[in-house]
């Protein structure tokens, strides 16, 4: 069914942190509304409240008509034990919570239950809109279609990071409800499932609220921007595509910067007036004391008058300073200001394979023989599941191999951001978690480095688990800051970045001399750094 929400005053906040307040916003058929923001600005937390996960604080949320289906489709980290790949597709569509609602209507229907009618048929109607009729069938062919090739009874946690990612598409491509949510759906993907959200967000007829620190998909498929702008505390809505929002952004904030200094100007002028008109008749009453003898009454009287009136300019530059309309200067945001600390260069061979073959159930990568050398910039690229990972794991001699050999260069120190920015995934708190792996740092070392990267007070005491994917990112640049590296390994560094951090990192890695392996489907940041070779993993192989 065509679908509108509504969200009218909406404010949100942590404690006394507010992240917005005064939020309207109109989610209507056709519409496809990026939200955008720096990490901790809010958006989870607003997708969250407009599905109505967590109550509103303050506002109003509608639907119209108001049994209509909204999917939040969070970007899942965690695998849930026990669940099927079946139960998985159920549960993200919608379909499972309204079968197990219609099982309790159709049981208290059974028992002759006081309103059992009609709690029957509006579950039934719900289990029919959000397509439980025909699931099986869709499933199977979307599954296929995305070369899922792993059975539907197959257990989500034995998947692969690709398999994964592939089951995660598909709930999607199966996702029948009336207005769409979405969270970071890019993030994980590789450039066949890019496009293939793009087509179904582009498609749809339905209203689609979204967050994505993918540019080019932003580029691509959004209509509107929302964005929540944390260091003004303002929410502002841009007509028109990503483009259009990053030209009128820039505008804006040039105009109100402009405004600022031409009022700040013109009060320092009239301030400068008063000062000097001030002076003038403090110099001339002064005057009229010293000069004037008792018996010259017309001059005292005329330099007493001439300070008269110097007072009442004074006094009018004054009621011309309360006049003006005051312009707030505009908060400075807070800037990430990365570098990568170089460590001494590596020998000339920095890493080699030799016919290196990695056996993980039925996946084989190899043989594999590539040599990477001093300061080589190697992009890595291949589908979902091809074994981009695992090429490095095994560079890396993270990873056994089956056959061949693996070796790292003389003097090579490594500086790595994996994909599940493994370092900062215990129980330790951040500060403890950090400053083991820069045990050089004292305490307000540590504090200070990671204050740079945005995470504050606050967030050192909380373990490292507890932190957003977008700040355990954080953490993770910030050690490649406090460290000497000369091989830099990024597998997906962008997932969870905001775009002023991503902007960061590519400038960084401009200024970086050593050698870098870079696995991103990201295709703004494959432009953006330069590369000396390129490596494609497909089939197990290695070419390039």
């Amino acid at each position: 069914m065509s679908a509108t929400l509504i969200a009218r005053d909406l404010a949100a906040g942590h404690g006394d942190r507010v992240l917005f307040s005064g939020l309207d916003l109109v989610v209507a058929p056709g519409d496809v509304i990026g939200l955008v923001g720096v990490n901790g600005a809010g958006k989870t937390t607003l997708l969250r409240t407009l599905a109505g996960l967590v109550p509103v604080e303050s506002g109003t949320v509608t639907l119209s008509p108001p049994t209509a289906n909204v999917g939040y489709l969070p970007q899942e980290r965690e695998r849930r034990e026990g669940e099927t790949v079946r139960g998985f597709l159920a549960r993200r569509t919608g379909v499972g919570p309204a079968q197990l609602a219609l099982d309790r209507a159709t049981e208290a229907l059974t028992e002759g239950r006081p309103g059992s009618d009609d709690e029957y048929s509006g579950a039934l109607e719900r289990w029919l809109d959000l397509g439980g009729a025909d699931l099986e069938e869709r499933a199977e062919q979307v599954a296929a279609d995305l070369h899922l090739t792993v059975s539907l009874d197959h257990a989500m946690t034995a998947l692969s990071g690709g398999q994964a990612a592939r089951a995660g598409m598909a709930s999607l491509l199966l996702s029948r409800y009336d207005i769409f949510l979405l969270d970071e759906p890019t993030n994980d993907l590789d450039l066949d499932g890019l496009r293939r959200l793009e087509r179904f967000v582009g498609g749809q007829t339905k209203g689609t609220l979204l967050v994505s620190h993918d540019r080019e998909f932003l580029t691509r498929t959004v209509t509107k921007v929302l964005e929540l702008d944390l260091a003004q505390q303002q929410v502002n809505l841009f007509g028109g595509g990503y483009g259009s929002y990053l030209e009128e952004r820039e505008r804006g904030r040039r105009h109100a910067r402009e405004q600022f200094e031409e009022y700040s100007d013109k009060k320092e002028d009239l301030l400068e007036r008063a000062r000097t008109q001030r002076a003038w008749m403090d110099k001339g009453v002064r005057n009229a004391r010293r000069k004037a003898p008792d018996n010259d009454k017309i001059a005292k009287h005329q330099r007493g008058e001439t300070s008269e009136k110097q007072a009442a300019k004074a006094r009018q530059t004054e009621k011309m300073i309360e006049r003006l309309e005051v312009v707030e200067e505009p908060r400075k945001e807070w800037e990430l200001r990365m570098e990568i600390a170089a460590a001494p260069r590596s020998g000339s061979v920095v890493a080699t394979l030799r016919d290196a073959v990695v056996q993980r159930g039925d996946f084989r990568l190899g043989p594999v023989t590539v040599q990477i050398d001093w300061a080589d910039r190697v992009a890595i690229t291949g589908a979902n599941g091809a074994g981009k990972s695992t090429l490095l794991g095994a560079m890396l001699q993270r990873i056994p191999l089956f056959e061949g050999s693996a070796h790292l260069g003389a003097g090579v120190v490594v500086g790595e951001i994996d994909q599940a920015r493994g370092l900062f995934l215990g129980e330790k708190s951040l500060m403890v978690a950090f400053g083991e792996a820069v045990p050089e740092l004292s305490d307000a070392e540590v504090r200070t480095l990671l204050a740079k990267f945005g995470l504050r007070t606050s967030h050192v005491p909380r373990p490292a688990a507890s932190l957003s994917p977008g700040e355990r990112t954080r953490a993770a640049l910030a050690l490649l800051q406090a460290r000497g590296v000369n091989l830099l390994v990024l597998d997906e560094p962008t997932n969870h970045l905001d775009l002023a951090a991503i902007e960061q990192l590519e400038s960084a890695l401009a200024s970086y001399q050593g050698t870098l392996l870079l696995v991103t489907h990201d295709r703004r940041m494959l432009e953006a750094v330069t590369v000396t070779r390129r490596l494609e993993v497909a089939d197990g192989k290695v070419t390039g």
